[in-house]
């Protein structure tokens, strides 16, 4: 795991945003695995000579095999703030997916019905609307292509489970590695090819725009796509 002070994206007193890595957990699960929470709490007690308990809070979450943006809150107040930035959807959140088949259509809007199955831990699609299933919206555009692969810009509207990876793979664009959602096969270090690219939202105390933006992972193919669009 590369240092966790260096891969801090911004830190002020209220906020502190990581870029997180593939296969870290944010929150704290049944796995027992160590969350990314308390190795940046750690972090900080050590760094900044804390005597007691140093408070910090996650507004949100990425899944474990995704990497990218994540943003904890040092304060109570910035806590409670920015999960209301994220309720009332005040945020745009970028994501760059890695997919095994370019779309059809090189960039649009997907909007379905979303149903996630507790025992799965997996989200099924459909077009029509019914009961126990959720609007999901994102819009979509294809930024480079390879040899094999092809990378998509996704903006969401809605915030469902697993919503990038169901929808993506329902037009037939399966990101690299998600072996859940049908990919032929999966990453050596078990990620799938999705990362929260760039975030923007106004800070929820100094009321300024906050504009960040998280390097790929440290992967040759990742690198390609990254050089392609600098």
């Amino acid at each position: 795991m590369a240092d966790l002070s260096q891969r801090i994206i911004y830190e002020d007193n209220h906020l502190i945003v990581v870029n997180k890595q593939a296969g870290e957990l944010v929150q704290g699960d049944k796995t027992g695995d160590t969350p990314l929470l308390d190795s940046i709490k750690a972090l900080i007690k050590v760094r900044d000579q804390k005597p007691g308990d140093v408070y910090l809070g996650a507004p949100h979450r990425l899944d474990r095999p995704v990497s990218g943006v994540v943003i904890f809150a040092k304060t109570s107040k910035a806590l409670s703030r920015m999960s209301e930035i994220f309720r009332k959807k005040a945020i745009q959140k970028t994501y760059w997916a890695i997919v095994e088949n370019a779309p059809q259509n090189p960039e649009g809007r997907l909007v379905g019905w979303m149903r996630k199955n507790e025992k799965q831990n997996k989200s099924y699609v459909q077009t029509k609307e019914a009961e126990g299933f959720k609007e999901a919206i994102l819009n979509y555009k294809l930024r480079a292509s390879g040899d094999r692969y092809h990378l998509i810009e996704v903006n969401l509207e809605t915030g469902r489970h697993h919503q990038i990876r169901a929808q993506l793979a329902d037009m037939g664009c399966i990101i690299k590695g998600d072996l859940k959602y049908g990919a032929s096969r999966s990453n050596p270090d078990a990620s799938i090819s999705l990362h929260s690219r760039h975030t923007t939202f106004e800070h929820p105390v100094k009321k300024e725009l906050i504009v960040l933006k998280a390097s790929c992972p440290d992967d040759k193919l990742w690198k390609f796509f990254e050089n392609q669009l600098q």
